[in-house]
């Protein structure tokens, strides 16, 4: 008998505000120096958030967003820092301790 599995959406998870923020937060730390992880953890939350409605916010059409935060993507700092503002996030440096 074969076992039946299903492929896991980390943005079905994503509930509420707080579980969205401590996901990128999580993200963000394990990232370290990569880029596509961060741009990945951008598009769940976007995913699991209004796409639709992102893209309205960020004045990018949802064909674009959804292509910039793929995994084939490639999206400039400028449409990663809009997805960031339009998520109600603030892209900060801090010193590394």
């Amino acid at each position: 008998m074969a076992l039946a599995t299903t492929r896991w959406d980390s943005a079905e998870h994503l509930k509420t505000e707080e579980d969205i923020r401590l996901y990128l937060e999580a993200c963000l730390e394990e990232a370290g120096d990569d880029p596509e992880f961060i741009v990945h953890a951008l598009g769940v939350v976007a995913r699991a958030r209004n796409m639709s409605q992102l893209a309205r916010d960020t004045g990018l059409t949802r064909e674009g967003l959804y292509k910039a935060l793929s995994d084939d993507g490639n999206p400039s700092f400028a449409t990663v820092a809009k997805v960031a503002k339009a998520l109600g996030f603030r892209l900060t440096v801090q010193p590394v301790v």
